[in-house]
């Protein structure tokens, strides 16, 4: 049967090592999908006003799968919009206190957030996956709908931090990385796989119509659920996905 559907990850796998990809290249690549009925989806743990800049030319036909699966849009129409409760934002605030990350971003529809007193240059390292980024007095009272958290930590301290966070909040969030130095805690059973189904049935695909790239923990399942051996093409693949496929 012939592809219908390409889900792709952004940062280290669709993107290079300057945060761009070869566009007059996808350009033509996207024509030929576009002439074959295959749909192009971005799945990425990214903010979807960041990952929508990267296509100005497609942005209104192509899907976004953002926030690692929490929120998605199709033709510049929310399609699906997950929520976490006020307690369960306010349990997270509570022992991430215990934890100390380097950055933390708490991840809405309406925007990202920090704490009012982010450092400039946190501030800007966080624009660069978050181009709605507000500042904040209180990270109890954001008055959003919140589906995910962000942390950064030292990338020596991730594998650690992993498994305490897992400890700590694994019974009512899963934490996920999202790269050498990021953690994502997100609601359980909204990741990417959870946002590829939706947008299959959208459009009635079948998972053997369905491929999909990824090279992080927040990729693990879709790399479970439609495998792929270009997979292990890519330059930096995280070794947990690569045990996994």
């Amino acid at each position: 049967m012939p592809i219908k559907l390409i889900a792709v990850d952004m940062d280290g796998t669709f993107l290079n090592n300057d945060q761009d990809y070869n566009r007059k290249r996808f350009n033509r690549q996207y024509t030929e999908l576009k002439k074959r009925g295959v749909r192009f989806v971005v799945a990425s743990g990214n903010q979807y006003y960041q990952l929508k800049s990267f296509f100005p030319d497609f942005a209104h036909e192509i899907s976004f799968m953002a926030e690692n699966g929490a929120y998605t849009v199709h033709s510049n129409e929310e399609v699906f919009c997950g929520e976490m409760s006020e307690k369960t934002v306010h349990q997270v605030l509570d022992i991430l206190h215990d934890f100390q990350p380097v950055s933390l971003v708490v991840c809405g529809r309406d925007s990202a957030y920090v704490a009012h007193d982010t450092s400039e240059a946190d501030f800007n390292q966080s624009l660069k996956y978050y181009h709605k980024l507000k500042r904040v007095d209180d990270l109890y009272t954001i008055n959003d709908t919140i589906f995910k958290f962000a942390l950064t930590f030292n990338e020596s301290d991730v594998p650690e931090v992993l498994e305490k966070l897992q400890e700590s909040v694994g019974d009512f969030i899963t934490p996920v990385t999202s790269g050498n130095v990021y953690i994502d805690l997100i609601i359980p059973g909204l990741h990417k796989a959870h946002g590829v189904k939706r947008i299959q049935e959208l459009w009635h695909i079948e998972d053997h119509e369905t491929v999909a790239f990824g090279d992080s923990g927040n990729d693990i399942e879709i790399c479970i659920m439609w495998r792929t051996v270009l997979q292990w093409k890519m330059r930096r693949i995280q070794s947990k996905v690569l045990r996994i496929i």
